[in-house]
């Protein structure tokens, strides 16, 4: 009959062999898969021919053995271009000139002055003042733990009732210049 894992008493942990594994293999990598070409090193982004990060066919992937110290980057080195080759932050927009427009363009566009908007009178200012000031009213007296008496809830609630009301009563029932609807389209 096969044991089963509840039945078993738990293997103890070597904690300190587990981390000085961890430990000893910090900062290794793992070896290449066979055929894989090796990365580029930071250092030979800015070349356009590497010999240090060409494999040949015959070549062992993992590359000749070199001096460890040799092949490290310096801490807190960066990419430096040689002189003459061109960045990514050197890239320049070219200027516009006459002969790339066609006559369908008339250069670049600049919309038009949006028209004003439209003064609001008492009513509708008093309207949403009711319709904002109601709920706020309200959050701020529980957060502020206030006691909720009669007339408070009924200015809250009254409040925001009453300008919803005013403010669809006072709403356009239509466009200016809807004259006849009901004629369909005019060719």
């Amino acid at each position: 009959m096969a044991e089963h894992d509840a039945d078993r008493e738990p293997q103890p942990i070597d904690e300190d062999a587990a981390w000085a594994a961890i430990v000893a293999a910090y900062g290794d990598e793992p070896a290449d898969p066979p055929g894989a070409k090796p990365f580029k090193s930071v250092d030979d982004l800015a070349l356009l021919e590497s010999e240090r990060n060409k494999t040949e066919p015959d070549q062992d992937p993992a590359g000749p053995e070199k001096d460890p110290e040799e092949t490290k980057p310096a801490l807190g080195g960066s990419v430096v271009f040689a002189p003459g080759v061109r960045g990514p932050r050197d890239y320049e927009v070219p200027e516009e000139r006459e002969e790339d427009f066609d006559d369908g363009d008339e250069g670049h566009f600049v919309p038009p002055e949006p028209p004003p908007l439209p003064e609001s009178d008492v009513t509708s200012r008093f309207a949403w003042l009711a319709v904002i000031g109601g709920p706020v009213l309200m959050l701020v007296a529980v957060l502020l733990r206030w006691d909720m008496t009669w007339w408070l809830t009924t200015v809250c609630i009254g409040g925001f009732l009453g300008g919803f009301a005013t403010l669809v009563a006072r709403m356009q029932h239509g466009d200016e210049e809807d004259d006849d609807p009901g004629r369909g389209a005019v060719v």
